[in-house]
């Protein structure tokens, strides 16, 4: 089975229709998204229909828990609150209910799979997990984890190989699961990637082979850049889209 995992739409209609359009040569047999579909960008509506129709399950991401009013996130920079309050009030009575039901986690059954958005520890702090040390605080539930653990939160490609008392990151490209050893991948942002490569994030995992893909589309930055300029959101929410920050 084929599985098309993403995250991190951010309200990036562009960017959620190429990656979409770029899914359908991949034979993709089930989606799964791992949260954040809104926050930062100018389209939640038309994203939050997108997810709503191909996933199979949609992770709650910290935004989407905040927009849904399910946290408290007065903590957060003025502008991020701001983004988060406009969408609040933008989304369609079906959109805020559906942010309302969203799991912390899924585990795909029969799969070896398991999915949440940011560390699979504490996962209502939505703990990032983007080095060594972090992925290191899930050796005590090691025996609990899949096979592999997909995440999103950081906006990062990153990989990690857990065995019992040890972390090694690997490098951020395709590779095939191998036995003895758990796996936290972090499959990076559709809407807001955030490691200097301005292209939308996807991923493909075959549970047949156990092989992992990161996948990379081009997509209208301009046009989405520009949908969070003419809403008055924070203009560094559409200027980093260019350089991928």
């Amino acid at each position: 089975m084929r599985l098309g995992i993403f995250s991190d739409v951010h309200a990036n209609l562009e960017a959620m229709s190429s990656v979409m359009e770029a899914y359908g040569t991949e034979d993709i047999d089930i989606y799964y998204c791992l949260g954040d579909v809104v926050g930062y960008g100018g389209s939640p509506n038309e994203c939050a229909d997108i997810v709503r129709d191909v996933a199979e399950v949609t992770i709650l991401g910290n935004h989407d828990a905040a927009v849904a009013g399910r946290m408290d996130y007065s903590y957060y920079y003025e502008a991020a609150r701001e983004a988060l309050d406009l969408h609040a009030r933008s989304l369609t009575p079906e959109n805020m209910a559906w942010l309302k039901q969203l799991p912390y986690k899924h585990i795909v059954e029969g799969t070896g799979v398991d999915l949440c958005h940011g560390s699979p520890v504490r996962l209502e702090e939505f703990e990032y997990i983007f080095a060594p040390d972090q992925a290191a605080e899930c050796l005590p539930i090691w025996n609990e984890l899949g096979h592999i653990t997909f995440i999103g939160h950081s906006h990062l490609c990153k990989v990690f190989a857990l065995r019992p008392g040890d972390v090694e990151e690997l490098p951020a490209e395709d590779f095939t699961l191998e036995d003895g050893i758990k796996y936290i991948v972090s499959v990076g942002s559709v809407g807001q990637p955030r490691d200097y490569d301005n292209r939308a994030s996807y991923t493909v995992y075959d549970s047949d082979t156990r092989s992992f893909h990161f996948k990379r589309i081009e997509y209208d930055i301009e046009g989405a850049a520009s949908k969070i300029f003419g809403a008055k959101l924070e203009r560094n929410f559409g200027q980093r889209l260019f350089i991928g920050v």
